[in-house]
């Protein structure tokens, strides 16, 4: 690096300034092949006023303590931060320059040419830390407006949902941020073997209008964008026409030929998605020193053309990232319908495995509810005649009716298939501590005979050994009795008048435990089982298999959900609701519950009524099924309006018919 030296006339150290290596007496630069490499050039200012220096940063300025105040040197010297002073002191005395940074260091005005060169060394090390920061700024800044360029682009990409126009907008923006005179892009498509290819889209250039007809490329090494495909890296080429060593291929010039058009740079970049998978390839032309030069002829293209820079490169592939999310949203866009369809049908099989007894439930109340809310629709009298249900409607409603009972995989599979009143685990335990008391009473009896035999010898043994043994059978037909009990109230069936009282005194009875200290034979919780009145549910487990309608809520609330469907949840969670309050889980009343959620409460519970899959009950015939529901109505618990219709139109034949079931 040129160190420049300037310093204010007469200086008593310019003799010195001028042995610096480097530098000539001229105060110039040596060209002499004998002298030094040029490290310094050391430039004199007239301190009385004359001709204002040439400046060129960095560079440090050599001026006198007693007459070049801080303040006029500011005056002269350039605004940029890249220079500094070093004073030269005559006398002892120091003077005062603030907390100025510009000050780099005090001098005596007469010091041998070793410390003066050490202190420009530091200064101008100084000065380059400046210079690094100042660069760091600059790159930050332009950082900072590339990012803010590339968000509104991904904003704009992402806006954009009409397929043609968004492949335009890619091209385009592409071209902007990389200053491309032309470009062209290429989407990966699947031929009906599966065999991929590129097939081309559009092309843009500043310079003129192409026509170029459709065609497509293999994903092989015989052109610049099916080698960038099948390799996935990005290809910087300075000249298209330079036979470049690690490229299999030359260009093919039949475009310039057909076209009239030179190309130079070329920058050639695959679009990947977020599975890291090519769907597309960006091709960039002819970088270009002014955003707004037209290449009109190669003159023009040898003037203005440049080579794509390595942050051309960053720029793009973030571009093309951009790009390839955005294609891949808008096809996920046209898709989506299909794959949640394919999720709903899975949650469905995933209910149905929880709880095989209900196999089918989900689409047949979805069936049912979906055509009264179309009889809803065309209904032009009663209450519900300014009621309509658009197509987006009628599907939300069809995703909520499937996925009523979805909560059911959120309540525990043993309170779904349990039996009795404890469960398996539970009475393993029991059994393992019955067996545990068992022993301890043979033990007990054992060592009772073995300390009479100590103390007392054979004598008299029998009827001792008579009394410990009636002792035991007594204790060991206690537990027995204790066992059997316990097995006959978990039944199903209901309790036995005294059975309070004889769990109480099961309770109280105690085993031996792993150090021998006494434990219950029953715990509290098998206590408060064991004492259900009729069932195998107690209250809290009961609570708990009624909890699915707030589990499918907390799911379905946590799928983000469109416009369209985002009432899903919502009509889901009143599926059981009542008109008089008496549903759950909020206990709302009337016109609170949503006019969806009653339509399909009255085909949950058809459904319920009449399907044949149930192997805890027999399916009731439709008009038994249609007078159990019109009772519930009656009762005030179900929509009279909505019964109607669903009966006039004969609703439940959509289900009935399918399933064979009897009028």
């Amino acid at each position: 690096m040129l160190k420049r030296v300037y310093y204010f006339e007469p200086c008593p150290l310019a003799p010195v300034l001028r042995q610096l290596p480097g530098a000539s007496r001229s105060g110039r630069p040596s060209r002499s092949k004998r002298t030094a490499p040029e490290r310094y050039q050391v430039i004199p200012i007239d301190r009385k006023g004359g001709e204002r220096p040439q400046w060129e940063l960095p560079a440090v300025i050599i001026a006198d303590a007693g007459e070049d105040e801080l303040e006029g040197i500011e005056k002269i010297a350039p605004e940029e931060d890249e220079w500094r002073v070093i004073y030269l002191l005559r006398g002892g005395s120091t003077p005062w320059f603030g907390s100025s940074q510009r000050v780099f260091a005090l001098l005596p005005d007469r010091v041998p040419l070793v410390v003066i060169e050490k202190a420009l060394e530091r200064a101008f090390e100084s000065l380059r830390y400046v210079t690094e920061q100042k660069q760091a700024r600059r790159e930050l800044n332009r950082a900072a407006a590339d990012l803010e360029a590339l968000n509104k682009i991904g904003i704009a990409l992402s806006a954009e949902r009409d397929t043609d126009a968004l492949l335009a907008l890619i091209v385009a923006k592409s071209r902007e941020i990389t200053r491309s005179d032309a470009g062209s892009l290429y989407l990966v498509e699947e031929k009906p073997d599966g065999a991929k290819h590129l097939v081309f889209k559009l092309m843009q250039s500043d310079t003129r209008e192409f026509l170029v007809p459709p065609h497509s490329l293999p994903i092989s090494k015989e052109s610049m964008a099916g080698h960038a495909a099948g390799t996935e890296r990005l290809r910087n080429i300075k000249d298209a026409y330079r036979r470049i060593p690690n490229l299999p291929f030359p260009l093919n010039g039949d475009f310039d030929r057909e076209f009239g058009y030179r190309t130079k740079s070329m920058l050639v970049v695959p679009m990947k998605n977020q599975k890291d998978e090519v769907i597309g390839v960006l091709e960039l032309l002819n970088a270009k020193k002014r955003a707004e030069a037209r290449l009109v002829s190669d003159a023009r293209v040898e003037q203005e053309v440049i080579s794509f820079s390595k942050h051309d490169e960053q720029l793009a592939e973030s571009l093309a990232s951009q790009a390839a999310v955005a294609l891949e949203n808008n096809r996920l866009y046209r898709d989506i319908q299909n794959q949640f369809e394919g999720f709903v049908r899975a949650s469905i099989k995933a209910i149905e495995l929880r709880d095989p007894t209900t196999s089918g439930h989900s689409e047949r109340v979805a069936e049912l509810t979906v055509r009264l809310a179309e009889v809803v629709d065309r209904a032009r009298t009663g209450r519900y005649a300014e009621v309509n249900f658009s197509p987006r409607d009628l599907q939300e409603l069809k995703y909520a009716s499937l996925l009523h009972d979805f909560g059911k995989v959120g309540v525990r599979e043993h309170l779904l298939v349990k039996a009795k009143k404890l469960y398996p685990a539970q009475r393993e335990l029991i059994e393992e501590r019955l067996l545990a008391t068992r022993r301890a009473v043979e033990l007990e009896s054992a060592r009772k005979k073995l300390d009479y035999l100590l103390r007392n010898g054979a004598a008299s043994i029998e009827p001792v050994f008579a009394a410990i043994d009636a002792a035991r059978e007594k204790d060991l037909a206690r537990l027995r009795g204790f066992m059997e009990f316990i097995w006959r109230v978990n039944e199903p069936s209901s309790l036995p008048d005294d059975a309070a009282e004889k769990l109480a005194e099961i309770a109280a009875a105690t085993f031996p435990g792993l150090e021998g200290d006494p434990k219950p034979l029953l715990a509290p919780q098998e206590v408060s089982l064991l004492s259900i009145p009729r069932g195998t549910l107690d209250d809290f487990e009961r609570a708990q298999i009624e909890s699915h309608v707030e589990h499918s809520y907390e799911f379905l609330r946590k799928i983000p959900w469109t416009k369209e469907f985002k009432r899903i949840p919502e009509i889901a969670r009143a599926h059981h609701e009542k008109l008089d309050g008496s549903g759950y889980p909020d206990h709302i009343k009337g016109d609170a519950i949503p006019c969806q959620a009653k339509m399909m409460t009255i085909s949950d519970i058809y459904d319920a009524l009449t399907a044949s899959d149930r192997p805890y009950k027999r399916a009731v015939a439709v008009e038994r099924a249609l007078d159990i529901i019109g009772g519930e109505v009656k009762s005030n618990l179900l929509d009279p309006d909505l019964f109607q219709l669903f009966v006039e139109a004969q609703v439940y034949r959509v289900t009935s018919l399918r399933a064979g079931i009897r009028d």
